[in-house]
């Protein structure tokens, strides 16, 4: 299928519009009032979630474990906002009144009065627990209770409440005070007015929203691990980071799987004398090399914060997986790391944990840099046709039974189907 820059455009719109209808939810469930909103933890994720609420003229209340982790988070967020001043974005005064809607604090009981906390804390499942544990001993009734996690189920962290009906992931991306999109996740037991709650905030603090189910990794992270295990596999089989990174950026996207590794840091999820699934990130890890804050990750980086390709890394790649070093063609590379992710997609439909193929697009687009001439993993899927994702994936799949097709992509190959036109009946949880 070929498209122009205005049926690409047009759908885009669409999409963007139709990520705002939940069509199970009744348009008249009352909203619960926002008025103060509680953040846990106050780094980077906290601390750009926090901005959010600011800016859009919210009383936050911020929670840190300690005075200096406190004023640490508060000084970066005021830099921020001198920063967007200095630029002209806005006046000097209203950095002072946006700073003026925070409250620091060290205690999560001083949070007892928030009509919505969100938990911005590490990615621990055990720590999580702890939390909403204790949020669900000392805050009012009615309060939404929110976790930002970005891959963990929220059915477990609801089930240590009295009270599931309060709890929903809001999953912000990273620099939150930035990106666009804003996963919201209805968990199980999630209330229809806290959903409708959420959906409407979302608007208010100038996001584009998708709401998604619970599954390992939501929508948006979900696909990223499939391409993300493929990129991985590549380098086993004698392929450099740089060659990967090269053919995703001919693709479109500003930055490649290790780019993009490079920036977030190597180390998340990650503790020293870990042996994880990746033993190449492992020994980077190991070696002081975390990514562009140790100015050496899969790159080396220049004071510029410039990649250049590391000899280091190509020899531990190269120790690791003892393959001899090889070449691929950019459009063989991004059909392996590509349409997995479409693969991926079609099984999240399946499984009912999006509401419409468009809302996978949405989070692409708008989460993780997904190319706009490109449309989103769906759309595409619909430029190279089932047929083409089909044959790809049965090579993979006869490698790795986790990237067998999906069912509804052979029905689409046989048919002639659209990825942009799967119904699978919606979201369910």
């Amino acid at each position: 299928m070929t498209a122009t820059t205005e049926e690409i455009g047009d759908y885009i719109a669409a999409a963007g519009k139709a990520a705002w209808e939940v069509p199970d939810l009744d348009p008249n469930t009352p909203h619960r009032e926002i008025k103060t909103v509680g953040i846990i933890g106050a780094g980077t994720m906290g601390g750009g979630i926090a901005m959010n609420f600011a800016t859009a003229g919210y009383d936050v209340k911020i929670v840190e474990t300690t005075q200096e982790a406190l004023d640490r988070g508060l000084n970066v967020v005021r830099g921020n906002y001198q920063r967007s001043s200095d630029k002209g974005r806005f006046p000097q005064d209203e950095v002072e009144a946006r700073m003026g809607r925070f409250d620091g604090r060290l205690e999560l009981a001083d949070l007892a009065e928030c009509d919505l906390v969100i938990e911005a804390v590490f990615e621990d499942m055990d720590l999580k627990r702890k939390i909403f544990t204790e949020l669900d001993s000392v805050m009012k009734k009615g309060a939404i209770l929110a976790t930002n996690t970005s891959a963990l189920d929220i059915n477990e962290i609801a089930a240590m409440t009295r009270r599931p009906e309060d709890v929903i992931g809001l999953h912000f991306f990273s620099p939150a005070n930035v990106m666009k999109l804003l996963e919201i996740v209805r968990a199980h037991h999630t209330a229809d007015d806290v959903v409708a709650t959420c959906m409407a905030l979302a608007k208010k603090i100038n996001k584009i929203a998708a709401l998604v189910g619970v599954c390992p990794g939501f929508v948006g992270n979900r696909i990223l691990f499939a391409r993300q295990i493929q990129a991985n596999k590549l380098l086993a089989k004698g392929l450099m980071p740089w060659d990967v990174d090269a053919a995703l950026n001919t693709f479109g996207f500003k930055m490649g799987p290790f780019q993009m590794s490079d920036l977030a840091g190597l180390d998340i999820g990650w503790s020293k004398g870990a042996k994880t699934d990746n033993p190449i990130r492992d020994m980077l890890c190991e070696m002081d090399r975390r990514g562009q804050k140790t100015q050496a990750g899969y790159y080396d980086y220049d004071e510029n914060r410039r990649p250049v390709p590391s000899k280091i890394t190509a020899g531990i790649i190269k120790n690791v997986t003892g393959a001899e070093p090889a070449t691929m063609s950019a459009e063989d590379i991004i059909e392996i790391c590509i349409y997995p992710m479409i693969n991926e997609a079609v099984k999240i439909l399946e499984e009912n944990k999006a509401q419409r193929p468009s809302d996978i697009d949405v989070v692409w687009l708008n989460g993780y840099g997904w190319p706009a001439d490109k449309g989103g993993p769906m759309f595409y899927g619909d430029m190279v046709g089932a047929q083409a994702v089909l044959d790809r994936m049965e090579e993979l799949g006869a490698d790795d039974p986790d990237f067998t097709p999906a069912d509804t992509l052979r029905k689409l190959a046989a048919t002639g189907g659209k990825f942009t036109e799967i119904d699978t009946g919606g979201l369910k949880v």
